[in-house]
């Protein structure tokens, strides 16, 4: 069973603790069965007491079940976000974050617990997810650290770091994806009531326009996804949606954080990865399907915006 230790320290936010709780306590084999035995052991560590924050105020006190210790022998840490955030953590925190990321532990961050990663050293010459309210801290005290504040969450590997609330539900879906599969995430966010369809690279800003509004591209996004295996022009979109190509850009950047072609490129990569996990088709005929034309094509989008070939990813994540 894959132990997380969701570290909890004074001033954590509550939101932080819990939401990995959920995620990772509602995430069984698929198909789940009643009695089934959950995937993951969820422990909660840290001092005897902690003060927990929502919303910038003081709300209640947490009593973790497992001492700090305990974190060092999970498989994968999680470091929530502190109320203040710009002090040094503690001295115990810092010292057990460097020896598990010594041995091989996954480690990971939510919203501004990155400060905490950051100060073990972690973070050095390397990527990391923030919310965008502190992104220029980090940078400027941290300048190693390559800063993402557009994106929900990054998987760096041993390392991996969200920007802040929600993202962090969508961090630990991934998580349990990169654990387990589509099938056991996709069953999980069911049972949370949770999508799958937002990637670690959305923009954090995203301003949805309510789909029976005027203006609204919801419509022509539909359309979009239903025809992802052909070869799709901004003029033939923008004639769909009745209007210029130069609204069509502003009003999609808008509405969705990105530009029509690559809100494709994005769906057509979902597509393509749903297909490597779960059918036996060869790259050639899941590069047709998904609305590459050519497996080169997908093999050069698939490294640029996943970070490896679509045969590693077959064998990571295929049942």
């Amino acid at each position: 069973m894959h132990v997380v230790a969701v570290v909890t320290l004074d001033g954590a936010g509550g939101i932080d603790i819990a939401m990995p709780c959920m995620i990772f306590g509602q995430t069984y084999p698929a198909p789940r069965t009643p009695t089934g035995q959950a995937l993951y052991d969820v422990r909660v560590s840290g001092p005897e007491v902690t003060t927990t924050f929502s919303g910038g105020r003081k709300t209640f006190k947490v009593t973790p079940p497992y001492p700090l210790a305990e974190a060092a022998k999970a498989d994968t840490i999680l470091v929530p976000g502190l109320n203040p955030h710009d002090v040094p953590p503690p001295p115990e925190i810092v010292e057990m974050l460097r020896d598990a990321h010594r041995r091989g532990v996954r480690i990971g961050s939510i919203c501004n617990g990155v400060f905490v990663l950051a100060a073990a050293g972690l973070l050095a010459g390397r990527r990391a997810a923030v919310h965008w309210g502190h992104a220029a801290e980090l940078s400027a005290r941290y300048p190693d650290i390559q800063v993402e504040d557009s994106v929900l969450y990054l998987d760096d590997g041993d390392i991996v770091t969200s920007a802040g609330g929600a993202a962090a539900l969508d961090l630990c879906l991934h998580l349990v994806r990169r654990d387990f599969g589509s099938a056991v995430a996709a069953q999980t966010a069911r049972a949370t009531v949770m999508p799958l369809q937002r990637d670690g690279g959305q923009a954090q800003f995203i301003h949805h326009a309510e789909p029976e509004s005027a203006g609204s591209l919801e419509p022509v996004m539909r359309w979009m996804e239903g025809r992802l295996e052909q070869e799709l022009t901004l003029a033939e979109i923008a004639e769909r949606a009745a209007t210029s190509v130069r609204t069509l850009n502003r009003t999609f950047r808008a509405q969705t954080g990105t530009t029509p072609l690559q809100w494709l490129i994005q769906r057509r990569l979902h597509r393509a990865r749903e297909l490597l996990e779960t059918t036996g088709l060869s790259v050639e005929e899941i590069a047709s399907r998904a609305g590459f034309g050519t497996a080169i094509g997908l093999r050069q989008h698939f490294r640029r915006v996943v970070g490896t070939s679509p045969v590693a990813y077959r064998r990571s994540f295929a049942p």
